[in-house]
């Protein structure tokens, strides 16, 4: 497929850019008056190219501005169209983020093969980053748990996640993430689905999980509240392209 086939994002620092009506895929003949910096191609959706480019300003001829990505996700239940833009994000973060070797503190170079960077020095390669983390829906009869997060708006409440450390399964992490935030024990833990989740590099791996014993304790730093919640009573909760919307769906649907 040639480049004047794909589609491209455009971005600048670590932000993808859209113009005024909130448009954020451009065509190639867009891109012709603009100062690129540098562009590569982002993963194949569905068969469909894509390539990201970054601009050394926001250019002369378009009208542009940074998009607000949570409410571009927030607005599509197309799952290729979030799995692009997530990608998208993500490259645009890790491309901002490192310029330089880890090692050798050389100015790293684009990989001619791979998305990736390399030392021109010492050899290094570097990938776009990923963060591997949990989130979990812990039922209990025909309950399920539901928190209030320090970082949610108020009234929101969602499922419990975290970040899986240096050496520990997610099965382990969901134990532990679950213990420490709301002080609880959990059994029967099954995975479910996976989401990238782009703010700004986590890999959401999503699990169902049984009560098994203690009192819901929040740890008042992370979770400020936390309660059992019924389908006829659930609280607000996040908007359907999220993966914990789709373990609560997935919840509203055994019972």
């Amino acid at each position: 497929m040639g480049l004047q086939e794909k589609n491209y994002f455009l971005a600048s620092g670590e932000s993808l850019l859209c113009d005024q009506q909130e448009r954020f895929l451009f065509s190639e003949v867009e891109l012709e008056p603009l100062d690129v910096e540098i562009s590569f191609d982002l993963p194949e959706v569905s068969n469909k190219s894509y390539r990201i480019a970054v601009l050394n300003n926001k250019g002369k001829h378009l009208s542009l501005k940074a998009l607000d990505l949570r409410s571009a996700l927030s607005q599509t239940d197309n799952e290729d169209e979030f799995s692009i833009l997530s990608a998208a994000a993500q490259v645009v973060t890790w491309h901002a983020s490192f310029k330089y070797c880890p090692r050798c503190a050389t100015e790293l170079i684009m990989d001619e093969a791979d998305l990736a960077k390399v030392c021109p020095s010492c050899g290094h390669h570097q990938y776009p980053r990923l963060s591997p983390c949990i989130i979990v829906l812990v039922r209990k009869d025909d309950k399920c748990l539901l928190a209030h997060s320090s970082k949610f708006k108020s009234g929101r409440y969602s499922t419990l996640a975290g970040f899986i450390e240096a050496g520990e399964s997610a099965e382990h992490a969901v134990e532990r993430e679950v213990m420490e935030e709301v002080g609880i024990m959990v059994k029967n833990i099954e995975y479910v689905c996976s989401q990238s989740w782009p703010f700004p590099h986590s890999f959401m791996l999503g699990f169902m999980a049984d009560y098994s014993g203690g009192d819901i304790t929040p740890d008042g730093e992370e979770i400020i509240s936390a309660d059992w919640f019924g389908i006829d009573e659930l609280p607000t909760i996040p908007p359907q392209f999220t993966i914990s919307r789709q373990l609560i769906d997935r919840f509203i649907e055994e019972r």
